[in-house]
Protein backbone atom coordinates (compact mmCIF):
# COMPACT_ATOMS: atom_id res chain seq x y z
CA UNK A 1 0.00 0.00 0.00
CA UNK A 2 1.21 3.23 -0.51
CA UNK A 3 -0.22 5.75 1.75
CA UNK A 4 0.35 10.10 1.68
CA UNK A 5 1.71 12.21 4.15
CA UNK A 6 3.61 10.90 7.38
CA UNK A 7 3.62 13.15 10.63
CA UNK A 8 7.03 13.12 12.27
CA UNK A 9 5.76 15.13 15.00
CA UNK A 10 4.44 12.61 17.99
CA UNK A 11 2.87 14.92 20.76
CA UNK A 12 -0.19 17.06 20.40
CA UNK A 13 0.32 20.78 22.18
CA UNK A 14 -1.77 23.24 23.02
CA UNK A 15 -0.26 25.47 19.75
CA UNK A 16 -0.27 29.79 20.23
CA UNK A 17 -2.31 31.18 17.43
CA UNK A 18 0.54 32.38 14.64
CA UNK A 19 1.61 36.11 14.35
CA UNK A 20 0.14 39.18 12.67
CA UNK A 21 3.68 40.56 11.96
CA UNK A 22 4.83 37.78 9.22
CA UNK A 23 7.84 38.57 7.36
CA UNK A 24 7.95 41.45 4.95
CA UNK A 25 8.66 38.49 2.05
CA UNK A 26 6.10 36.27 2.68
CA UNK A 27 3.64 33.89 1.11
CA UNK A 28 0.55 32.45 1.91
CA UNK A 29 -0.48 28.92 1.02
CA UNK A 30 -4.21 28.11 1.71
CA UNK A 31 -6.24 25.11 1.88
CA UNK A 32 -9.77 25.30 1.21
CA UNK A 33 -12.36 22.62 2.84
CA UNK A 34 -12.05 23.48 6.70
CA UNK A 35 -9.77 26.58 6.07
CA UNK A 36 -11.32 29.03 3.76
CA UNK A 37 -14.53 27.53 4.21
CA UNK A 38 -16.01 25.09 6.87
CA UNK A 39 -16.74 20.91 6.24
CA UNK A 40 -20.17 20.78 4.43
CA UNK A 41 -21.92 17.28 4.19
CA UNK A 42 -21.34 17.01 0.81
CA UNK A 43 -18.11 19.01 -1.56
CA UNK A 44 -20.97 20.57 -3.75
CA UNK A 45 -22.78 22.07 -0.88
CA UNK A 46 -19.52 24.69 -0.77
CA UNK A 47 -20.06 27.86 -3.33
CA UNK A 48 -18.95 31.63 -3.93
CA UNK A 49 -18.68 33.86 -0.90
CA UNK A 50 -18.24 37.49 -0.77
CA UNK A 51 -16.50 37.32 2.61
CA UNK A 52 -13.61 35.45 1.09
CA UNK A 53 -13.04 36.88 -2.27
CA UNK A 54 -12.61 40.05 -0.19
CA UNK A 55 -10.37 38.82 1.81
CA UNK A 56 -8.25 37.03 -1.02
CA UNK A 57 -7.99 40.18 -2.95
CA UNK A 58 -7.16 42.11 -0.37
CA UNK A 59 -4.01 39.57 0.22
CA UNK A 60 -2.85 39.65 -2.89
CA UNK A 61 -2.32 43.08 -2.82
CA UNK A 62 -0.50 43.22 0.72
CA UNK A 63 1.66 40.28 -0.67
CA UNK A 64 2.42 41.42 -4.04
CA UNK A 65 0.12 38.45 -5.69
CA UNK A 66 2.48 35.69 -3.49
CA UNK A 67 -1.35 33.88 -2.72
CA UNK A 68 -1.91 30.69 -3.66
CA UNK A 69 -4.53 28.08 -2.83
CA UNK A 70 -3.38 24.16 -2.25
CA UNK A 71 -6.43 22.15 -2.10
CA UNK A 72 -7.90 18.38 -3.14
CA UNK A 73 -10.45 19.67 -5.05
CA UNK A 74 -10.05 19.76 -8.56
CA UNK A 75 -9.30 23.28 -11.04
CA UNK A 76 -12.41 24.30 -12.10
CA UNK A 77 -14.08 23.36 -9.00
CA UNK A 78 -11.98 25.73 -7.41
CA UNK A 79 -12.26 28.65 -9.91
CA UNK A 80 -15.59 28.43 -9.36
CA UNK A 81 -15.81 28.77 -4.82
CA UNK A 82 -12.70 31.42 -5.07
CA UNK A 83 -14.65 33.73 -7.45
CA UNK A 84 -11.61 33.55 -10.27
CA UNK A 85 -9.59 35.35 -7.13
CA UNK A 86 -6.79 33.58 -7.10
CA UNK A 87 -4.90 32.62 -10.13
CA UNK A 88 -1.74 30.11 -8.56
CA UNK A 89 -3.50 26.84 -7.81
CA UNK A 90 -2.95 23.99 -6.23
CA UNK A 91 -5.41 21.28 -7.30
CA UNK A 92 -5.63 17.71 -6.36
CA UNK A 93 -3.24 17.44 -3.52
CA UNK A 94 -0.76 19.20 -5.99
CA UNK A 95 -1.30 16.93 -9.24
CA UNK A 96 -2.90 19.89 -11.02
CA UNK A 97 -0.97 23.26 -10.44
CA UNK A 98 -1.56 26.94 -12.41
CA UNK A 99 1.11 29.16 -12.30
CA UNK A 100 0.55 32.56 -11.19
CA UNK A 101 0.78 33.77 -14.94
CA UNK A 102 -1.86 31.19 -15.68
CA UNK A 103 0.40 27.87 -17.08
CA UNK A 104 -0.76 24.82 -16.16
CA UNK A 105 0.97 21.86 -15.11
CA UNK A 106 -0.45 18.48 -14.62
CA UNK A 107 0.41 14.78 -14.45
CA UNK A 108 -1.18 11.87 -16.96
CA UNK A 109 -4.29 10.25 -14.76
CA UNK A 110 -2.70 6.59 -13.49
CA UNK A 111 -4.39 3.42 -15.66
CA UNK A 112 -5.22 1.82 -11.98
CA UNK A 113 -7.88 4.57 -11.95
CA UNK A 114 -10.62 2.81 -13.90
CA UNK A 115 -10.77 0.25 -11.78
CA UNK A 116 -11.05 2.47 -8.68
CA UNK A 117 -13.70 4.17 -10.09
CA UNK A 118 -15.65 1.58 -10.92
CA UNK A 119 -15.42 -0.17 -7.39
CA UNK A 120 -16.14 2.71 -5.64
CA UNK A 121 -19.15 3.57 -7.44
CA UNK A 122 -20.21 -0.18 -6.78
CA UNK A 123 -19.64 0.68 -3.08
CA UNK A 124 -21.22 4.08 -3.28
CA UNK A 125 -24.40 1.96 -4.83
CA UNK A 126 -24.88 0.10 -1.67
CA UNK A 127 -25.17 2.61 1.03
CA UNK A 128 -27.31 5.82 0.80
CA UNK A 129 -24.93 7.91 2.70
CA UNK A 130 -21.66 6.94 0.45
CA UNK A 131 -20.92 9.61 -1.69
CA UNK A 132 -18.52 8.99 -4.59
CA UNK A 133 -16.03 11.83 -5.84
CA UNK A 134 -14.28 11.86 -9.22
CA UNK A 135 -11.65 14.58 -9.62
CA UNK A 136 -9.99 13.09 -13.34
CA UNK A 137 -6.45 12.18 -11.62
CA UNK A 138 -8.06 10.67 -8.55
CA UNK A 139 -11.24 9.14 -6.96
CA UNK A 140 -12.62 9.30 -3.52
CA UNK A 141 -15.73 8.11 -1.47
CA UNK A 142 -17.20 10.26 1.66
CA UNK A 143 -18.63 8.46 4.26
CA UNK A 144 -19.42 12.00 6.21
CA UNK A 145 -23.34 11.34 6.18
CA UNK A 146 -22.39 7.23 6.66
CA UNK A 147 -19.53 6.77 9.56
CA UNK A 148 -20.92 3.73 10.26
CA UNK A 149 -18.93 2.05 7.57
CA UNK A 150 -15.71 3.70 8.20
CA UNK A 151 -13.75 1.06 8.44
CA UNK A 152 -15.14 -0.77 5.66
CA UNK A 153 -14.75 2.07 3.29
CA UNK A 154 -11.21 2.44 4.82
CA UNK A 155 -10.08 -1.24 4.00
CA UNK A 156 -11.57 -1.40 0.69
CA UNK A 157 -9.35 1.91 0.12
CA UNK A 158 -6.05 -0.39 1.31
CA UNK A 159 -7.00 -3.07 -0.88
CA UNK A 160 -7.17 -0.74 -4.05
CA UNK A 161 -4.21 0.90 -3.21
CA UNK A 162 -2.29 -2.41 -2.84
CA UNK A 163 -4.22 -3.62 -6.39
CA UNK A 164 -3.64 -0.53 -8.50
CA UNK A 165 -0.40 1.00 -6.79
CA UNK A 166 -2.67 4.14 -6.91
CA UNK A 167 -1.62 6.47 -3.31
CA UNK A 168 -4.07 5.84 -0.57
CA UNK A 169 -4.91 9.23 0.31
CA UNK A 170 -7.01 9.48 3.76
CA UNK A 171 -9.11 12.65 4.93
CA UNK A 172 -11.50 14.19 6.98
CA UNK A 173 -14.21 11.75 6.36
CA UNK A 174 -12.72 10.46 2.85
CA UNK A 175 -10.77 7.86 1.22
CA UNK A 176 -9.10 8.90 -1.94
CA UNK A 177 -7.00 6.78 -4.17
CA UNK A 178 -5.16 9.01 -6.96
CA UNK A 179 -2.52 8.98 -9.43
CA UNK A 180 1.31 8.75 -7.63
CA UNK A 181 3.22 12.16 -8.38
CA UNK A 182 3.34 15.39 -6.39
CA UNK A 183 1.51 16.37 -3.04
CA UNK A 184 0.75 19.48 -1.57
CA UNK A 185 4.07 20.17 -0.13
CA UNK A 186 5.99 19.65 -4.02
CA UNK A 187 3.16 22.18 -4.76
CA UNK A 188 4.81 24.69 -2.57
CA UNK A 189 8.57 23.69 -3.13
CA UNK A 190 7.38 24.14 -7.37
CA UNK A 191 5.55 27.50 -6.52
CA UNK A 192 8.41 29.22 -4.51
CA UNK A 193 10.63 28.52 -7.51
CA UNK A 194 8.75 31.11 -9.59
CA UNK A 195 7.19 34.66 -9.72
CA UNK A 196 6.24 36.33 -7.39
CA UNK A 197 6.79 33.55 -4.81
CA UNK A 198 10.68 33.14 -5.64
CA UNK A 199 12.75 33.51 -2.31
CA UNK A 200 9.38 34.47 -0.17
CA UNK A 201 8.81 32.60 3.54
CA UNK A 202 6.23 29.85 3.03
CA UNK A 203 2.88 29.99 5.77
CA UNK A 204 0.49 27.20 4.84
CA UNK A 205 -2.66 27.14 6.61
CA UNK A 206 -5.24 23.72 6.41
CA UNK A 207 -7.02 21.59 8.43
CA UNK A 208 -6.35 17.99 7.48
CA UNK A 209 -4.14 15.04 7.63
CA UNK A 210 -3.69 16.00 3.14
CA UNK A 211 -2.22 19.27 4.81
CA UNK A 212 0.57 17.55 6.41
CA UNK A 213 2.81 17.70 3.45
CA UNK A 214 2.23 21.22 3.10
CA UNK A 215 3.35 21.93 6.67
CA UNK A 216 6.63 20.23 6.51
CA UNK A 217 7.43 21.69 2.86
CA UNK A 218 6.71 24.88 4.67
CA UNK A 219 9.23 24.15 7.83
CA UNK A 220 11.64 22.80 5.71
CA UNK A 221 11.66 26.26 3.44
CA UNK A 222 11.56 28.22 6.81
CA UNK A 223 8.43 29.10 6.94
CA UNK A 224 5.43 27.18 8.85
CA UNK A 225 2.00 25.71 9.01
CA UNK A 226 -0.90 26.47 10.77
CA UNK A 227 -3.18 23.82 11.93
CA UNK A 228 -7.06 25.23 12.03
CA UNK A 229 -9.27 23.09 13.64
CA UNK A 230 -8.85 20.24 16.77
CA UNK A 231 -4.99 19.53 18.09
CA UNK A 232 -3.31 16.90 16.96
CA UNK A 233 -0.32 15.46 16.33
CA UNK A 234 0.93 17.49 13.60
CA UNK A 235 4.14 19.58 11.93
CA UNK A 236 2.30 22.59 12.03
CA UNK A 237 3.27 25.46 14.68
CA UNK A 238 0.41 27.14 15.28
CA UNK A 239 -3.44 26.91 15.59
CA UNK A 240 -6.62 28.17 14.55
CA UNK A 241 -10.03 27.34 15.78
CA UNK A 242 -12.00 27.36 12.90
CA UNK A 243 -13.05 29.36 9.54
CA UNK A 244 -14.35 31.73 11.58
CA UNK A 245 -10.74 32.37 13.23
CA UNK A 246 -8.64 31.58 9.85
CA UNK A 247 -11.30 34.86 8.07
CA UNK A 248 -10.17 37.03 10.85
CA UNK A 249 -6.46 36.03 10.97
CA UNK A 250 -6.23 37.02 7.34
CA UNK A 251 -8.28 39.88 7.80
CA UNK A 252 -5.98 41.21 10.19
CA UNK A 253 -2.86 40.01 7.93
CA UNK A 254 -4.60 42.12 4.86
CA UNK A 255 -5.68 45.33 7.51
CA UNK A 256 -5.07 48.43 5.59
CA UNK A 257 -1.92 50.75 6.81
CA UNK A 258 -2.31 53.72 8.52
CA UNK A 259 -1.65 56.80 6.95
CA UNK A 260 0.66 59.16 8.80
CA UNK A 261 1.43 62.62 8.00
CA UNK A 262 -2.36 63.59 6.92
CA UNK A 263 -3.81 66.02 7.99
CA UNK A 264 -7.97 67.17 7.85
Amino acid sequence: MTAAHTVSRLESVDFPPPPVDLPRRCALFLDLDGTLAPIMPRPDDVGPDPRRARILARLRETFDQRVAVVSGRDLPNLDYILGGEVPAIGAVHGLVRRTADGQVVSREPHHGLVDARRILVELAHCERGLLFEDKGLSVALHYRNAPTCAEAVIEAGERLSQATGLVLQLGDMVVELRTPGADKGAAVTAFLREAPFLGATPVFIGDDLTDEDGFAAANRLGGFGVLVGHRRPTEARYCLEDTDAVFNWLESLAAPQPVFGVHA
